[in-house]
């Protein structure tokens, strides 16, 4: 049920993000009197053709959904009537075709800010940012935080969610500098502590940085509570079940998460005795031999490839809901849009300049994974992802490679301060340069999809 519903949801982001981008382009082309041939979901052989419109375009979905175009008349690519001049895309002025291919990622954009704006009307669920005691020799531990802290601003940035805070952190945490946080202590007393972020290194990016910071979101004392098992790993072969409390783990009492988690990564290949509670009853101890598994240190692991989780009324109280008014959600969906592309262009320079490793570059298949993992966790949290995924793609379309808009954008660039259009034969040049670029990504983030299903 889970893959049906991770292929459901990708599918439909997929062609709600592609639809809008090439919808944007389409508008703008209309508007500036462009005739338009086809409006395409997909490409390759076409499935479904509906012609449209007093131009009789084309609507289409085609056999390769990872994009769509618009195709306008052009006599670059083909004859074109006398009378139909006029409506040629190559005849339009250069600021005229410059619209008409930036409309495309910025649909995405407005896409993105558009749910922003929903979402902080509606209600945006998170959890409180309150801390458990740091670890020794952490950088939290050495600048004094102390268990029931609650993160109430980072560097300038007030936080109101766990998620915030992970969010505000990593910003600060790619430019390895210190960071000034102001917390509210447990007694309610508040006060300012000193983050350094120097000692972070890039494969600490690719892992879980809090965590290596001694950052840990405070968890109440609960055992925890068998969630989504994924097919095929130690969870599900040894009988465990979505729903099972887990009381012990080789006769020792489980009072958190990251008590069990820690039991379970320390014994690869070894036997877990672990009783449960299931529906209320206990039913017999249940064997748990953990998968072996390699950690970014190349350290052997266990996993047994289920998640586990709080009860839910174990972590209500900690539940908060963000809300904001029409008006100030408006201006927060600005920020948050902005906020997201200027970092995803940041972390882009770090990848080439090696400061973040390309480990964080994501194909199809991870994408989809999240997906199904967002759009189980709700409707809120499904829209968040999507629009997350429309600022990286109206983001990435603006990079100045060719084949994407950012390509065509450059040439046009080109044209106006040279007063003619660039010739055919460096736009050539320049196809095959970014078609070997595109595909140079598209491997590296292939390959790390395939790596991340390897190792987990």
């Amino acid at each position: 049920m889970s893959i049906l519903v991770t292929v459901a949801a990708f599918l439909a982001a997929l062609g709600c993000l592609i639809v809008v981008h090439e919808f944007g382009h389409y508008l703008v082309a209309r508007a500036c009197g462009v005739k338009v041939l086809r409006f395409s979901v997909g490409f390759g052989k076409p499935l479904w053709i509906k012609p449209l419109g007093r131009d009789g375009t084309e609507w289409t979905i085609a056999a390769f959904p990872l994009g769509g175009y618009v195709k306008m008349l052009d006599e670059r690519e083909g004859p074109v009537a006398g009378q139909e001049l006029p409506r040629a895309f190559n005849r339009q002025t250069v600021w005229r075709r410059l619209a008409i291919v930036v409309a495309g990622p910025a649909a995405n954009f407005l896409l993105a800010i558009v749910l922003y704006w929903a979402l902080f009307v509606h209600g945006v669920p998170g959890i409180r940012p309150v801390i458990d005691g740091p670890p020794e020799r952490t950088p939290a531990h050495q600048a004094g935080f102390a268990a029931g802290d609650t993160l109430v601003k980072i560097g300038d940035e007030a936080i109101a969610t766990w998620q915030d805070a992970r969010w505000t952190l990593l910003q600060h945490a790619v430019q390895r500098t210190s960071v000034t946080i102001e917390i509210r202590s447990a007694r309610g007393d508040t006060g300012l502590r000193k983050l350094d972020l120097s000692g972070l290194t890039p494969a600490d990016l690719d892992s879980d940085y809090l965590r290596v910071l001694g950052l840990r979101r405070f968890q109440p004392e609960s055992p925890p509570e068998v969630g989504r098992i994924t097919p095929g790993g130690a969870a599900e072969r040894s009988g465990l079940r979505t729903g099972d409390e887990i009381l012990s783990i080789n006769g020792q009492r489980m009072k958190s998460i990251d008590q069990a988690i820690k039991l379970i990564r320390d014994n690869p290949e070894k036997t877990l005795i672990m009783t449960v509670r299931r529906h209320g009853e206990n039913p017999p101890a249940i064997a748990v031999v953990p998968d072996p598994h390699r950690d970014e240190n190349g350290s052997s692991i266990g996993r047994i490839n289920a998640v586990l989780q709080l009860k839910k009324e174990a972590f209500e109280a900690y539940v908060v809901e963000v809300r904001y008014g029409a008006l100030e959600s408006f201006g927060k969906a600005l920020d948050k849009t902005w906020d997201m592309s200027v970092f995803t262009l940041k972390m882009l320079g770090r990848m080439i300049v090696g400061d973040v490793s390309l480990k964080n570059l994501s194909g199809p298949i991870t994408i989809a994974d999240y997906a199904g993992q967002s759009a189980q966790g709700g409707l809120a949290s499904y829209l968040l992802f999507l629009a997350l995924i429309s600022i990286s793609l109206g983001v990435l379309n603006l990079l100045p490679i060719p084949l994407l808009d950012g390509g065509h954008l450059m040439y046009y660039t080109f044209e106006i301060f040279k007063g003619s259009p660039v010739s055919d034969r460096a736009i050539e040049i320049g196809q095959h340069v970014g078609m070997a670029l595109l595909f140079i990504l598209m491997a590296f983030a292939i390959y790390n999809d395939i790596n991340r299903l390897l190792v987990g």
